[in-house]
């Protein structure tokens, strides 16, 4: 029923049937707002939320539960959700919630890429994976930038070349770079070669 109030509402809604489920998803969709129900199967939506977290997962995440007692709340906000509406409620109090975070996440993301683990404040150049700093040099920032911005879409060699050294470079030095980005990612990879095209994100 929600899901098709939410996407009466423009928008584009997928579906977690349990907590596992729901971790997965919002690795691969990369979702503009998370609404999590804390009675889900499996993992809670407590679980869920404390796992991505710890992921560097910057979405906001509205937690829904029928428990109102402070203690709940505060639970539920120390996990790290971002709001907090208890049942029953009104679908308009949910949306205008939903609206107030999806801009929130907007101005959070200017600044923030993000695909899987890995998030890149682009802003202060500091670059996380699950929660655990990486130390990236000025060069490294600028391809991981463009991969993370391309996500799901190969950047070729010469794409790479020619935003990150203005051309002034050969070629080779691309696939050393990556080759520096993946050792300092860590397992398990993200940076897949695609056969004479060049690289892309692939969790």
């Amino acid at each position: 029923m929600l899901a098709r109030t939410l996407a009466a509402e423009v928008y584009e809604v997928t579906v977690a049937a349990d907590g596992g489920a729901a971790l997965a998803e919002a690795e691969r969709a990369a979702p503009d707002v998370i609404v999590l129900d804390v009675a889900m199967p499996a993992l809670d939506g407590l679980a869920v939320c404390r796992r991505l977290r710890s992921k560097g997962l910057p979405t906001p995440i509205l937690m829904l539960t029928a428990r109102d007692a402070v203690p709940d709340r505060v639970a539920g906000l120390e996990a790290g959700a971002d709001d907090y509406l208890v049942k029953p409620f009104a679908v308009q109090e949910l949306i205008a919630r939903l609206r107030a975070l999806t801009r929130r996440g907007s101005d959070a993301h200017a600044t923030l890429r993000s695909y899987a683990d890995l998030t890149l404040d682009v802003a202060t150049r500091r670059a996380t994976r699950a929660g655990r700093p990486i130390e990236l040099t000025a060069r490294e920032v600028d391809l991981l930038e463009v991969l993370l911005r391309e996500s799901g879409r190969v950047v070729t060699r010469e794409r790479a070349l020619e935003e990150i050294w203005a051309d002034g470079a050969e070629a080779n030095v691309v696939d050393r770079y990556v080759t520096r980005l993946r050792r300092k990612l860590g397992a398990p990879p993200l940076i897949r070669t695609v056969r004479g095209s060049g690289f892309t994100l692939r969790a």
